[in-house]
């Protein structure tokens, strides 16, 4: 059986390389015709427009990952039943549980591989594409809303207008309140920059303070002000939770719970991040029982068609249950695991099938 699971381990390995390509390369060239028409604003040139592309390759690898180990172990499978080589396995004494075992075996790697891209690779290129671009367009990552970033740190509401790919900050209001919510003080700064690891140094400031006395205002050159809020906080306000790591999604979950702030979108997409890299086992459990059809069912191109149309429905209900997690406050981790789960139920089923035939 170790012979049949190298030789299996092999056909599936090189199937996935050669789709992950395929898929990614055209990914890769439909993002380059989109910064076409950005080339030549500013310092954006051709070398920087390709780097930001290959810099975007991890994120859709990632993304992509279950429909790309299910199209090539599909593929890998289809090709052995095509050419009776599976039929000889079962003959020499693999059975069904024997080959979902081995393709779990087989899976172990797709597993470890998608954690550490979707925890280092995807998050570092990401933030390093974006900040390329951003500087070479002479941009400034804004908001959601039109007023800015909008974030609550201890008793203050603090709004940036926008935030630069260095994470140095334009436009800072800072609206201090007390523990009754009487509002103390608002302090307007040009820009702010993080120093030494632990404070913002505001500059060009205007503060004004309330008291019963009446608004006292005075402008200020350099202003100190110590927060929780860090740059990777900050960074982390402009990016899609998807796109985040587990490490800076734990902290930021940390971050709104300490200031009683909703934090269900965060949790489904950190339980996500923990739930995902397990997909390509399903996806592969998924591609087992198209081994077991038949020529007759359909070749490997119908087979494979088949396998793009599941990994598109399986991307489909992972976004869908995320977004009907937040708007039905249903539990993160529920929200993370039923797509996967639906499929793994989906594919049990269909070896079901197969083998009642």
């Amino acid at each position: 059986m170790k012979v049949f699971r190298r030789y299996v381990a092999r056909e599936i390995y090189k199937a996935t390389v050669l789709v992950a390509v395929a898929f990614l390369g055209l990914f890769a060239f439909f993002d380059l015709i989109n910064e076409l028409e950005d080339i030549g604003k500013a310092g954006y040139r051709i070398q920087h427009a390709i780097g930001f592309v290959l810099l975007s390759v991890p994120g859709h690898a990632y993304e992509l990952f279950p429909i790309l180990v299910l199209i090539g172990t599909l593929m890998a499978l289809a090709s052995l039943a095509a050419t009776s080589e599976y039929t000889v396995m079962r003959t020499s004494g693999l059975s069904t549980l024997g080959a979902a075992r081995m393709l779990a075996r087989i899976g172990i790697p797709f597993v470890l591989a998608a954690v550490l891209n979707g925890e280092v690779a995807a998050p570092l290129a990401e933030r390093t594409g974006q900040r390329i671009r951003l500087e070479r367009l002479g941009s400034a990552v804004g908001g959601e809303m039109r007023s800015g970033l909008w974030v609550k740190s201890d008793n203050r509401f603090v709004n940036v207008k926008f935030v630069l790919p260095d994470t140095s900050l334009l436009g800072v209001q800072i609206y201090e309140f007390s523990p009754d919510f009487r509002l103390l003080s608002i302090s307007q700064a040009a820009t702010g920059r993080f120093e030494a690891g632990e404070y913002w140094r505001l500059a060009d400031v205007v503060r004004t303070t309330f008291s019963d006395e009446g608004a006292r205002v005075e402008r200020l050159p350099e202003l100190q002000w110590r927060s929780v809020l860090t740059p990777a906080l900050v960074a982390s306000l402009t990016a899609a939770p998807e796109k985040m790591s587990g490490w800076t999604l734990a902290q930021y979950i940390r971050h709104l719970a300490d200031n009683r702030q909703a934090t269900e979108r965060y949790e489904i997409a950190l339980w996500k991040k923990v739930v995902y890299p397990f997909a390509a086992l399903v996806m592969m459990a998924l591609a087992l029982p198209f081994a077991y059809l038949h020529v007759r069912f359909g070749g490997v191109g119908i087979k494979v068609f088949a396998g793009i149309m599941l990994g598109i429905l399986f991307h489909f209900l992972n976004s869908l249950f995320s977004t009907l997690g937040v708007l039905q406050n249903w539990p993160p981790l529920a929200s993370a695991l039923l797509p996967s789960a639906a499929f793994l139920l989906m594919a049990v089923a269909m070896m079901w099938w197969v083998e009642r035939r």
